[in-house]
């Protein structure tokens, strides 16, 4: 167990340092977004083409993990929204909560943390699950967002909307280009790979510290006190139930004769063991949703998560 936190504590003392700079005032809230952008543009696409152009292509064209991960973030939504609804909760509300209930933050820390701890193989299995939340996850949960009044047209624009910001994202795209090289076996020339290279070690440090900044700036920006049952709840299901569901559906799946190998349940495992991605809060204040909610269930599964994952992958090794 004293191994794994060796691993680990690195990771999570990066966001605690991104927290405490931003709430101690040493960084200002206004660079967060120049942060936010030199990870998701610049350093966080080359380490996900990086990942990709070294891991074999059938890793990353695995069905089963791709199937068996979307079911089982499907009925974490649909479980997620039930309960939301059922407290009387709106359709945007029930749908952000269920989006942060069911969306790791795979593409900011589980793919270095993973690699880390089980070697660059770990990689391919963990790509497939970014895919799976950033175009199919985050876009169902921005549709039923919009069912507020607005009906089955409002959630079709909304969804129209989240696919053309998934068409605007790099991390896809990055993955699908890194897939691709490792395809035809391409290689790009070494000035444009080290410089890639260069951004892709930026990556994981820079994406921890910013983590620990946006949920230091949502806790500011929340004026509205929210109860401890509103969303620790939420946070205990990502952190329990969410992994819990992807075991069993791979271990059913098994049963049923797909071919899982151990490896990619226990990376799929692990990567539902990883808390809410911080980017829910940044989509929950642009759609109106209740951000000071989002945020603190995104703080206490980070928070939470250090013990938790730490926990698992000592269970699963």
């Amino acid at each position: 167990m004293l191994s794994i936190f060796v691993v680990t504590f690195p990771f999570f003392a990066l966001v605690l340092c991104g927290y405490l700079a931003a709430r101690g005032g040493l960084l200002p809230l206004a660079a967060i977004p120049g942060l936010n952008t030199f990870v998701l543009y610049f350093a966080l696409p080359c380490m996900l083409y990086r990942f990709g152009a070294q891991t074999p292509i059938r890793e990353m064209l695995d069905p089963g993990v791709f199937f068996v991960y979307l079911l089982c973030a499907l009925l974490m939504v649909g479980l997620a929204v039930f309960a939301a609804r059922r407290a009387q909760l709106t359709w945007n509300d029930s749908a952000f909560g269920a989006l942060v209930a069911a969306f790791p933050n795979t593409g900011f820390m589980g793919v270095p943390l993973l690699v880390a701890l089980l070697g660059k193989r770990a990689a391919g299995p963990a790509i497939v699950t970014i895919l799976v939340d950033l175009v199919i996850t985050s876009s169902l949960c921005i549709a039923l967002s919009r069912l507020d009044g607005a009906g089955s047209r409002g959630a079709r624009s909304a969804a129209g909307q989240a696919l053309k910001g998934v068409a605007l994202n790099p991390m896809p795209w990055s993955i699908l280009l890194g897939g691709l090289s490792s395809a035809l076996a391409l290689a790009l020339p070494q000035p444009l790979m080290q410089t890639l290279d260069m951004l892709a070690d930026a990556a994981s440090p820079v994406a921890l510290f910013t983590i620990g900044a946006v949920l230091a700036r949502s806790r500011t920006n929340s004026s509205k006190a929210t109860p401890l049952a509103d969303y620790l709840p939420i946070a205990v299901a990502k952190l329990v139930l969410h992994p819990a569901l992807v075991l069993a559906g791979a271990t059913v799946a098994v049963s049923a004769g797909v071919p899982l190998d151990r490896f990619a349940i226990t990376v799929m495992v692990l990567v539902a063991c990883l808390p809410s991605a911080s980017n829910v809060s940044m989509l929950a204040e642009r759609f109106g949703a209740d951000n000071g909610r989002i945020a603190r269930i995104i703080m206490i599964s980070t928070a939470l998560s250090f013990l938790t994952f730490s926990a698992a992958v000592h269970w699963l090794r």
